[in-house]
């Protein structure tokens, strides 16, 4: 896990996410909506989020579920 976060910014839990009634979910990267997931994409989402047994994990599925998001090089 430490090979794939070198900067350690997971820690920071930037990622969230929103599930509705309906089973749609919102990802969010720092309060800003970045993908919705429905159906079959959801269901598989909501089931590696369940496998994992600790937050930097969680972040780890949602910072891959976004896609190449964030790079590094983004000004801000």
């Amino acid at each position: 896990m430490s090979n794939i976060d070198k900067r350690n910014r997971l820690d920071e839990e930037p990622f969230s996410y929103r599930v509705t009634k309906d089973g749609t979910i919102f990802l969010e990267n720092e309060g800003m909506q970045v993908k919705i997931l429905r159906g079959k994409d959801a269901e598989k989402f909501l089931q590696k989020v369940d496998s994992v047994e600790n937050a930097k994990e969680v972040q780890l599925i949602l910072a891959k579920a976004t896609g190449n998001f964030k790079r590094g090089n983004e000004r801000q």
